[in-house]
């Protein structure tokens, strides 16, 4: 007969919103084990398996910021605003005087309730309160059990589970055991396992678009991308793939937090909370990519591309890729065309000499649906090409990188040289503001004395003069820098490095916090109009750094807003 030998759970911590799927070891009658689920239509050695979770229900409540602490303050003003409950709780004073500014967001944010902000957020959190989490709906839930002032509800009868905010400070019980498909009776022994208490998921403080011109935008916390008809917007994000989140190199961060079904959830939110017509992410697992992000991006009404490196990494279970992806609107964009880099190919004369180079770039050329107005003839088609890429990482090796980019560059050449089309390069190129790759972006041109060249044991960025482009880049984020004052805009300017015109960072470990990510752009042909808000290094190293609870990636999303100039030809060589 079938018997249920062990029964685990990935994280012993259920946040709302992010499923739990338990681990479930089997054995047959032939004492070989197994860990398939064993559905009633397919049973095995004349036995299926039964699922049920519930939830026992306590008076106890969490806080929201700190939700291993109970509560013991609540936000009046928010049970006015009718904010999720399990939003108002807190564990001291100190706590909700903290929290205060980011209470204020969520009254303004519950007072507009009906933006499609809101709704965004429910449908990716789940925030609703009936339950049907199995193939038989159990709401209202049926109370199975009361023990020493706990009860017991009946609130799932598959074996994967999604808390909902009616969970946040009880404790979750999942139970499986192996039924006889004639008698329906269980066989052998029940096997259960008990979490934590559930947690509501940490809301992370908003980010703003701030205009470049001039405009006030400050007050447009729910991007949607369209400012206007003749603008588009477009982000940059290295995700950190599952593979290299481990908690050897992020011990600070709690190990909920760090799961990968917490980070998935967490990281969906934050993307689509931006609404940006073209995503540029880099470390996307391939496996993540067709399972998760290229199913629940289509329902936003994207459509993907990807380029996945030439190496597997090691993710614990199993192994897998991770590249780029590329998203973009379908109203907003239609694909015209997709050209795939693999340094490794471009390079296999030198590949023996440099050793394993896996790194790749995903060039997409796409046309826009939408109308622009400084366009010099009206119906001629909008082209623009989108680079993204993620450079070698090993800081060793700084001729890799450098000729990763040049090979990228000389290949956005070759595209410009057939016609005159606005360029974006965004990605994680593992250069900080002034090494060489970064100057042969943003300058054109590598300097012959620039120390980075001296590292160059192949020879393969000999000799620097041909260490040039054409291509009129300009980093956009860059535009912080150059802006008066206004609204909100010294606060970004001291989030940027005037020696350098970039932000102070983007990637942000516990040792390391700078700047490596970059939205390129051909000034020629297009201008800045907006750029998303930077963040506060002080805030952020509340929680040593990043990943962390609000964020879950070591590096920080870029986003600017564009509008394409009138055409100005480009000199061809």
């Amino acid at each position: 007969m079938l018997s249920v030998v062990r029964v685990h759970l990935p994280s012993d911590i259920p946040i709302v919103g992010c499923e739990l799927t338990p681990y479930v070891v089997l054995k047959r009658s032939d004492n070989s084990t197994i860990t398939d689920d064993v559905p009633e239509s397919a049973p095995i050695d004349r036995c299926y398996l039964r699922h049920k979770w519930y939830r026992i229900q306590s008076d106890k409540k969490v806080c929201s910021v700190h939700p291993l602490e109970l509560a013991t303050f609540q936000c009046l003003g928010c049970l006015k605003a009718k904010v999720p409950t399990s939003k108002s709780y807190h564990c001291s004073s100190r706590c909700f005087s903290d929290a205060w500014q980011h209470h204020r967001v969520l009254h303004d944010r519950a007072a507009n309730a009906i933006n499609e902000n809101g709704a965004e957020e429910e449908e990716i959190y789940g925030q609703n309160t009936s339950m049907n989490n199995g193939s038989t709906s159990v709401y209202p839930a049926a109370i199975v059990e009361r023990t020493s002032g706990e009860i017991s509800f009946e609130i799932g009868r598959s074996k994967k589970y999604t808390p909902t905010l009616d969970d946040v400070g009880h404790v979750l019980k999942f139970e499986c055991a192996a039924v006889d498909a004639e008698t329906k009776l269980p066989v052998g022994q029940v096997k259960a396992i008990l979490t934590s208490r559930v947690i509501p998921a940490p809301t992370p403080t908003p980010r703003h678009l701030l205009s470049v011109n001039g405009v006030d935008m400050m007050g447009r916390s729910d991007l949607d991308g369209r400012t206007s008809s003749g603008t588009f917007t477009v982000l940059s994000y290295n995700i950190l793939a599952e593979g290299s989140a481990t908690s050897e190199s992020y011990s600070y961060c709690p190990s909920w937090a760090l799961s990968w079904p917490y980070r998935r959830q967490n990281l969906m939110r934050e993307i689509v909370g931006y609404r940006a017509d073209i995503l540029c992410l880099q470390e996307v697992q391939s496996d993540h990519f067709e399972e998760f992000f290229a199913p629940e991006l289509d329902k936003h009404g994207y459509q993907a591309l990807y380029k996945k490196k030439t190496t597997e990494v090691y993710n614990g279970i199993a192994h897998a890729i991770d590249g780029c992806a590329t998203f973009f609107r379908r109203d907003r964009f239609s694909h015209v065309k997709k050209y795939e880099v693999e340094f490794n190919k471009a390079a296999q004369s030198l590949t023996d000499a440099m050793g394993p180079n896996d790194n790749i770039a995903l060039i997409a050329v796409l046309e826009a649906k939408f109308s622009n107005h400084v366009a010099d003839t009206p119906g001629k088609r909008q082209l623009l090409c989108v680079a993204n890429t993620h450079v070698n990482v090993n800081q060793d090796l700084k001729d890799v990188k450098l000729w990763q980019v040049h090979t990228l560059l000389k290949g956005l050449e070759k595209i410009a040289n057939s016609a005159d089309i606005p360029m974006l390069v965004c990605g994680d190129f593992n250069s900080i503001p002034g090494s060489a790759p970064h100057s042969l972006l943003a300058l054109g041109k590598v300097d012959h004395m620039h120390p980075d060249l001296s590292i160059d044991p192949f020879g393969i960025v000999r000799p620097p003069s041909k260490l040039t482009h054409q291509l009129p880049l300009v980093s956009a984020y860059s535009s912080f820098a150059r802006m008066g004052r206004g609204l909100g805009l010294e606060q970004q300017q001291m989030r940027m490095d005037p020696s350098t015109n970039e932000p102070l960072f983007t990637y942000c470990s516990r040792d390391f916090f700078c700047t490596v990510d970059y939205i390129f752009y051909t000034a020629d042909s297009l201008t800045v109009e907006s750029l998303l808000e930077l963040l506060d290094e002080e805030n952020l190293r509340k929680d040593t750094a990043l990943p962390s609870p609000e964020w879950s990636s070591d590096h920080i999303a870029l986003l600017a807003e564009f509008r394409c100039k009138s055409s100005v030809s480009r000199p061809r060589r």
